[in-house]
């Protein structure tokens, strides 16, 4: 249970509380800036379209960059080895479907949000209620792993009860989202993007320099699995990829981010960034994990691998220097929670806001509280899984509903409501099922349902094509002229450049 766990403090409590203060502090005033240009109900749901490449690009890496790239990368190596290289390699190489499939039609489709789209390009009230119930779901379920990796941070870095962690980021992000909206957030999400980015680079300098002094490898430690596990198979990594790179695609805070874009081509070029950013990202929880794993194997017997990117500035460097360290990656470690929260509270109160409380901007801060709250009761009641684990199930699940719909809502004319809803319906309870099996079941789970992408992503492709085929009646009668909007390049304006 997420609230047990209190006084196993492996850092110096002032560290801890510092850092997280000096975060909180720094959010709180850029995002009062956000809040003296948000003016509009443009503003609160997507900035009024105005957020040029290199901002959105440092906004989406600073959301998308969650526990599970901040931390669970990291725990994952340390646990499994080159095993565990997929994670990184499917977070990025999602991006690269996403430049390619998905960024620019969607940009141009005009749309606010994600049901907005699908109620756009299907004409179907009905086919865009399920999408909503689909986006608050994803959301949900991602902002959950983000409150658990905050109460793993606050416990090991301050000592303080588990719930403290977790209630605080939902405090401060329903804050900053409500002040601002999207504007605000937007400013807020790039400044965290590069304080993470410094947070993992410079510790790590550090490492390096003390172990290439006196550094010696952990005996015997790259011959050991630290855990025991067997490694993954063909299936396992597989079904990994798809989860990653076809979830990529239906991500709601990040989906809405390119509807913040001037014009398709900016949000194009906003992609390129991101995978730039991305990769470079990546380098340094991968480097974590290795370097836990050749000399600090015991955080992984002693099950505190999520937590290695916060232990091993502290246990390889230590006195002062090795305080300031772990100031900077506790620093980081909280960056990383606010900033996916708030990118996914914005993204789930736009589609509440919209579809249940009339779309106005008080309905919108109604909508964050609700957003945030519900997540934070079910973190209160639940256990953390592996975080990087967690969060791979959530892009298994969205994988299986939004990404088809988006996917083929822009790409195949023959797309009807009666098949979105089916595939939608089929994605949903098919993974859904899965991730109830695999808790119910825990260390006995089947591979099939640990790991459920490989089948259900297919599964939901298939029947919202077939139902489509048996519904050809229902294509909208409108779809030649939203193929072309989609379909036909814009005009480049001078603000995305």
């Amino acid at each position: 249970m997420i609230l047990a766990g209190t006084g196993d403090c492996a850092v110096n409590p002032a560290v801890g509380i510092t850092a997280f203060a000096a975060v909180t502090a720094a959010t709180a005033v850029i995002g009062f800036y956000g809040l003296r240009i948000s003016r509009t109900t443009g503003d609160f749901y997507v900035a009024s379209r105005t957020v040029p490449p290199w901002w959105n690009a440092s906004a989406i890496g600073g959301e998308y960059l969650s526990a599970a790239s901040f931390l669970g990368v990291a725990g994952l190596i340390l646990l499994s080895g080159t095993d565990a290289l997929w994670f990184p390699v499917g977070y990025t190489a999602g991006y690269l479907m996403l430049l390619l499939f998905v960024a620019a039609p969607l940009r141009r489709s005009g749309a606010y949000t994600i049901p907005d789209f699908t109620e756009a390009r299907l004409d179907s009230r009905s086919a865009r209620l399920v999408t909503s119930l689909a986006v608050v779901i994803v959301g949900w379920l991602y902002i959950v792993p983000q409150l658990h990796g905050a109460a793993l941070t606050i416990r090991t870095t301050t000592g303080l009860p588990s719930w403290v962690g977790s209630t605080a980021v939902v405090v401060v992000v329903v804050l900053t989202v409500v002040a601002g909206g999207m504007r605000s957030i937007t400013f807020v999400q790039a400044f965290q993007y590069w304080l993470k980015l410094t947070a993992l680079a410079v510790p790590l300098v550090f490492i390096l320099l003390v172990l290439r002094d006196n550094g010696a490898p952990a005996a015997a430690a790259a011959d050991v699995n630290p855990t025991g596990l067997a490694p993954a198979g063909p299936y396992q990594n597989i079904s990994l990829l798809v989860a990653l790179l076809f979830g990529t695609l239906g991500l709601p805070h990040v989906l809405v981010r390119f509807y913040t874009n001037p014009d398709g081509h900016s949000a194009r070029r906003t992609t390129l960034i991101v995978l730039g950013l991305l990769s470079v990202f990546y380098l340094f929880p991968t480097a974590y994990g290795l370097v836990g794993r050749m000399f600090a194997p015991g955080l992984a017997q002693a099950g505190q691998a999520d937590a290695v990117v916060l232990l091993l500035p502290g246990r390889l460097i230590g006195g002062p220097a090795g305080e300031l360290m772990s100031a900077f990656v506790v620093a980081g470690a909280f960056a990383a929670f606010l900033s996916t929260t708030s990118g996914l509270v914005v993204s789930l109160a736009g589609v509440i806001s919209q579809d249940v409380l009339g779309g106005s901007v008080r309905g919108f801060r109604l909508a964050a509280l609700v957003s945030a709250a519900v997540p934070l009761a079910v973190a209160f009641i639940t256990d953390s899984l592996a975080l990087a684990g967690s969060v791979g199930l959530v892009f298994a699940f969205t994988a299986s509903t939004i990404c088809p719909v988006l996917l083929l809502g822009i790409w195949w004319r023959g797309l009807t409501d009666a098949g979105a809803i089916a595939g939608m319906a089929t994605g949903g309870l098919l993974c859904g099922g899965a991730m109830v099996a695999g808790a119910a079941l825990g260390a006995g789970t089947p591979v099939w349902l640990a790991q459920p992408a490989a089948w259900t992503v297919p599964a939901a492709f298939a029947v919202m094509v077939l139902t489509s085929r048996a519904t050809k009646s229902r294509v909208p009668h409108t779809i030649t002229k939203v193929m072309t909007r989609l379909h036909t390049p814009e005009r480049p304006l001078a603000t995305g450049r």
